[in-house]
């Protein structure tokens, strides 16, 4: 499975920014979607997630602010951020589960800067 991340890039506190992962390669495999993000200095951490059945989860910080969502069809996720704020400025990671084995793949970071 490949992950191919858009979006992200430079936004005034109170903002949006909407990030897009499409999924490539073995894509019945896939399980669970979803995004993380790594901060400096700080661990890599969940912000949202989507399942095979369409149940979705966020981080405490982002409720309300952040919606995922999935296409199926096009084997895409989508993190829509709205009121953005100087603390979710982080590298955002897509990734995806293998429903059989439970790897984890992820895609290459992109860059989200919250100016305040």
């Amino acid at each position: 499975v490949q992950l191919q991340a858009y979006g992200g890039g430079l936004v005034q506190a109170g903002g949006f920014l909407a990030l897009s992962c499409t999924a490539s390669g073995s894509i019945s495999s896939i399980n669970g979607m979803g995004w993380y993000r790594q901060a400096p200095g700080k661990q890599r951490e969940l912000v949202a997630g989507v399942g095979s059945s369409g149940g979705t989860n966020y981080a405490d910080p982002v409720k309300g602010r952040f919606t995922i969502s999935r296409d199926y069809a096009k084997n895409t996720v989508t993190l829509q951020m709205n009121s953005l704020k100087a603390e979710d400025t982080a590298v955002y990671y897509c990734y995806a589960d293998n429903k059989r084995t439970g790897w984890r793949y992820w895609g290459r970071g992109t860059q989200v800067t919250v100016s305040s």
